[in-house]
């Protein structure tokens, strides 16, 4: 019987012959090379992560080309929902998540025939139908407490899916304190405080957004949510210290019967006007004047809306309901306070048996 060849392996060495050490570390090695060479990118163990996983892919709702409606007070918004296509025995439910307790309240709910609206937004919410595929939601009359997070859920069993959307209406912030001084209201006081001024509280992103347009104020206030919070544009030494970056400083949440804050509010656009009566007034007298003209007495929102949506601009304090006399100024000038940046100045809360001032009054639409 012959005697078998030799057989060579793909990296020449021969099967079956015992190599020497040093020779045979060689070959692993560059074994173990040739294996990362050819391993996939894709299962490297330096792969970026990709954070949180991505969500499921809309199979019946459209994907907005934008989340964010932009709006005023008094205007009418639509959010739009729409449906590529139809799915048998479907529901499509709109919902708002509330900014100062994030639950969530069902607003109307629709099987594309017939519709049911909920909560206090009912009269003034209608699906706008535009097609059979258009499920928008249309808010009329916009209101303060319109604002924030909304679902449009499309209900169909197993499948159910939903988009977001943000509604934001264009406003100002203001910091608002009684006529006995900073840090007396606690946080329901707050609420009420600015609800009777034309106004309410504020949400964090509110706030934000006013201390990136120059909002600086060294008292803290209580917002929506709870929370209490202050803006500072330039530190300063009574206001947390010199070495604290600007920002947006924060206490947290506090509780909301015994803790003390000033409030910050927020206002829109006027649905009327705000208008100047000048004179030697006491506060009944400012009142009066107002009302002989058909008017009244302009509150503190009021005024503030009028200088950021109207340009009101004048250099005369007046009084206003709540008692304080203040005065609006779009462009600074020394004899108008001598304050560099425009706002609406304020004398406090003076003897309302001052006879020195004007007053603002108010006429709606």
């Amino acid at each position: 019987m012959g005697t078998v060849a030799p057989q060579r392996t793909w990296l020449g060495t021969v099967r079956g012959a015992t190599l020497p050490p040093a020779l045979r570390m060689h070959q692993l090695l560059l074994l173990g090379s040739l294996w990362l060479l050819a391993a996939p990118l894709a299962s490297s163990i330096f792969q970026r992560p990709t954070g949180s996983p991505a969500p499921p892919r809309l199979q019946y709702l459209l994907e907005p080309l934008h989340t964010a409606v932009h709006t005023q007070r008094g205007a009418t918004a639509t959010l739009p929902c729409v449906l590529r296509a139809l799915p048998r025995n479907y529901r499509v439910k709109w919902s708002k998540v509330e900014p100062a307790n994030y639950r969530e309240n069902i607003i109307i709910i629709t099987n594309g025939l017939y519709h049911k609206n909920y909560g206090p937004l009912s009269p003034r919410v209608r699906l706008r139908h535009s097609h059979r595929y258009d499920a928008s939601l249309t808010i009329t009359d916009v209101a303060l407490e319109d604002e924030g997070r909304y679902r449009c859920q499309l209900v169909n069993g197993l499948e159910d899916e939903s988009v977001s959307l943000t509604l934001h209406l264009e406003g100002v912030v203001f910091p608002y304190q009684p006529s006995n001084g900073r840090y007396k209201f606690n946080y329901h006081e707050a609420k009420r405080a600015c609800e009777q001024q034309d106004s309410r509280l504020a949400t964090y992103q509110q706030l934000y957004k006013a201390w990136t347009e120059g909002l600086d104020w060294c008292n803290a206030g209580w917002i929506l949510d709870g929370t209490v919070h202050y803006p500072i544009i330039n530190s300063r030494e009574p206001c947390g210290g010199r070495l604290l970056l600007p920002g947006v400083r924060t206490y947290g949440a506090r509780d909301k019967q015994k803790d003390r804050f000033d409030a910050f509010c927020f206002t829109s656009a006027l649905q009327g006007q705000v208008y100047f009566i000048r004179g030697h007034l006491n506060f009944k007298e400012a009142g009066q004047a107002c009302r002989n003209h058909g008017a009244a007495i302009a509150k503190v929102g009021q005024l503030y809306s009028a200088w950021k949506f109207s340009q009101l601009d004048r250099c005369d304090g007046g009084w206003l309901a709540d008692g304080s006399v203040r005065y609006p100024i779009t462009t600074p000038r020394e004899r108008c306070g001598g304050l560099p940046d425009p706002g609406v100045r304020s004398f406090g809360f003076p003897s309302k048996e001052l006879r020195t001032y004007g007053t603002y009054c108010f006429t709606g639409k």
